[in-house]
């Protein structure tokens, strides 16, 4: 997350280089019931990690939207080329754009890469563009993209509610996590799906998680009811769980198939990812107390 971000010129930019697009982790994840679209309610805490996507733009004069760079399924379904296309026709701007990903967040594993993807992209573009929309008027229009893109374009740590477009601001401590992907993808939609998936947890509330956050890192706050139902359909996910719940209280992030314990120090984390089985990959993380991109 050190590498900076590059404008190259100081009136209306053609370039930006590097842009970073982080990860989130759900320090828990309740589903508080289904709303008559089908979309459900939902309750958590989302914190963003130093674990990131990096995004290049350049502007361009004749309306096209081109992707390169590592592309996972259709390029049109692309969250970034998706968020592009919105905003362009709703700014009505005859500008265009080729963006360039490269991707460090595992498509599948919960942690919010795509949507990540396309916030950065909002906000770029919401630049390169000259288009000066306020953060609130992108959040509205992320949210069509995604339940988690507007969280991507906020502050840092927040309270989640609805289905995902309520967003409290919380401050959180600079914390450590040891984050193991077993290189499986899981379907949000299937598990949402699940008949086994239970929507009636308790509301809770943002002082009922505060009261509980000197506890940290040794417990963590509520659970996350996705998480049984991942836990049976996916063992490698199981699998994962038991093995960070050595060292403290482990847990899958979003629908999965991430999952994570918070730690000490960068040492535990390290520790924690060491001697993985084959296939899996690891990373030892820390929460960020602000997007990289809050000030834009």
């Amino acid at each position: 997350m050190d590498r900076a971000a590059k404008e190259l010129s100081t009136t209306v930019p053609r370039l930006f280089l590097g842009l970073p697009a982080p990860a989130k982790l759900n320090l828990f994840l309740h589903v508080v019931g289904r709303r008559a679209d089908g979309y459900h309610e939902l309750q958590s805490v989302f914190v963003p990690i130093d674990l990131a996507d990096t995004l290049d733009f350049e502007s361009c004069a004749d309306g096209a939207i081109e992707r390169t760079g590592d592309v996972i399924g259709e390029i049109e379904r692309d969250l970034a080329v998706r968020a592009a296309r919105l905003l362009q026709a709703e700014s009505n701007t005859a500008l265009g754009v080729s963006i360039r990903v490269e991707k460090n967040i595992p498509a599948g594993s919960g942690m919010g890469g795509g949507s990540s993807d396309a916030a950065t992209t909002l906000i770029a573009l919401n630049r390169l563009w000259n288009l000066h929309w306020p953060r609130e008027r992108l959040a509205a229009l992320a949210l069509r993209l995604g339940a988690d893109v507007p969280f991507f374009l906020g502050a840092g740590p927040a309270f989640v509610e609805g289905i995902g477009e309520r967003l409290t601001s919380i401050d959180w401590p600079r914390s450590h996590f040891a984050v193991v992907h077993p290189q499986v993808a899981v379907s949000t939609a299937e598990i949402f799906a699940d008949p086994g998936l239970t929507r009636q947890a308790k509301l809770t509330t943002m002082p009922a998680f505060s009261a509980e956050r000197d506890a940290f890192p040794r417990v963590l706050f509520g659970v996350n009811d996705l998480e049984a139902v991942v836990r049976r359909r996916v063992p490698a996910v199981d699998a994962a769980i038991e093995r960070l719940a050595r060292y403290g209280p482990a847990r899958m992030t979003g629908s999965g198939s991430a999952v994570f314990v918070p730690v000490e120090s960068e040492e535990q984390a390290r520790a924690a990812i060491a001697d993985l089985p084959g296939g899996w990959k690891g990373w030892s993380v820390q929460s960020l107390s602000e997007h990289p991109l809050a000030a834009w």
